[in-house]
């Protein structure tokens, strides 16, 4: 094996390790727990304690928590201390649309309270249930065999398009997000947040700011968007190949599908670079059994009844690579104003750079 296979195999199964089960709690993330305790025993139906409390490894944003109490074992998320961007770590908007699909049978956690007091935990946070099951941080899902890999990944195709077809007005989110211009906005909203983080100058992020506006395909449909639609944002069955729970609502909206999707398909087309999974590129999806980009496309294309292929793939690639660049300099700009959720949020800023190059390749492509 060469020294960079050796490198990206380590790089990944010490993801499955940093990343799965829990920790106790960070020093600077650590809430009253009699406090929280008491709170639950008077809102949440049916709670007994005593209650314990451990922090998830995983999450680059919002702390989230494992309670383990005598009635249930159960799931805190909530906003980070300290000094934050307007608009970002919306939990009470994560609790909105894990609500109102959780009652169409979605497949998301069961939602149990809100609570925006930040006299309990310090902060605004929802409770939800525990879910059973695997998290998988390797998009290869090793130990698997292909015809299992084959039957997660069509699952997984399933989910996100079943997610496109909901209709957001039966559940009154009308509200939820702005239908029309959602590119426009998510470009003007996310240079605001990389500007607002910027911690050193990004040429190929300065040609992405100006380029995205000019370059928006002419195409306004509208969904409900998760926004970080990806492997290690779903639990799978603990035995079944097939999804029981999509985590992670925190940048969800009305937007435009397409937005949606092809920003999952990063996973096919994402390089190393140093933060996050190193993608599918240059793996035998064949021997796998994992579809080629081109197939996953065209399923999701017969299940949300569009035509079997998707125009103008390097304007969603060079914008999807731009919002992960953005994304990622605002957990950059945390670890400098020190409230950064985990211990390898700083590896963000070095990606940025090389996220907003491979961008810019795409927009000039």
């Amino acid at each position: 094996m060469s020294n960079r296979a050796t490198r990206i195999k380590n790089t990944m199964s010490s993801r499955q390790e940093q990343f799965s089960g829990t920790r106790p709690v960070r020093d600077d993330h650590a809430i009253d727990e009699q406090r929280l305790h008491d709170y639950l025993a008077e809102h949440l139906d049916g709670f007994k304690g005593p209650l314990q409390v451990r922090q998830f490894k995983g999450g680059q944003s919002n702390p989230t928590y494992l309670l383990e109490a005598q009635s249930a074992r159960y799931v805190l998320r909530r906003k980070p201390p300290g000094k934050l961007l307007k608009s970002a770590h919306a939990v009470e908007r994560e609790y909105r649309i894990i609500k109102a699909l959780y009652d169409t049978g979605f497949p998301v956690p069961e939602p149990y309270l809100l609570c925006e007091d930040d006299d309990i935990v310090g902060t605004t946070f929802f409770v939800m249930a525990f879910v059973e099951g695997r998290i998988i941080w390797e998009l290869d899902l090793p130990g698997m065999q292909p015809a299992e890999r084959a039957a997660i990944y069509d699952d997984m195709n399933r989910v996100i398009a079943e997610l496109h077809t909901i209709d957001y007005r039966a559940l009154g989110l009308e509200d939820f997000g702005k239908p029309g211009n959602y590119f426009e906005r998510q470009i003007s909203r996310w240079t605001k947040q990389y500007r607002l983080s910027e911690t050193g100058a990004v040429p190929a992020m300065d040609f992405l700011i100006e380029w995205l506006p000019q370059n928006i395909p002419d195409d306004d449909a509208s969904s409900i968007v998760h926004g970080d639609y990806r492997m290690d944002n779903l639990i799978l069955h603990p035995t079944e190949p097939r999804i029981i729970a999509v985590l992670d609502w925190e940048l969800s909206t009305i937007g435009h599908p397409l937005g949606d999707f092809t920003y999952h398909l990063m996973a096919w087309q994402m390089p190393e670079v140093g933060f996050g999974s190193a993608g599918l590129q240059g793996k035998d999806l064949v021997s796998l059994g994992i579809p080629s980009e081109d197939e996953y496309v065209r399923r999701y294309c017969e299940r949300c009844d569009r035509s079997e292929s998707i125009a103008h793939r390097e304007f969603y690639a060079a914008y999807n690579l731009f919002r992960i660049a953005a994304i990622l300099q605002g957990i950059a700009g945390r670890v400098r104003d020190g409230t950064a959720s985990s211990d390898h949020a700083a590896k963000a800023t070095r990606a940025v750079g090389p996220l907003a190059e491979l961008g810019q390749r795409y927009a000039k492509s």
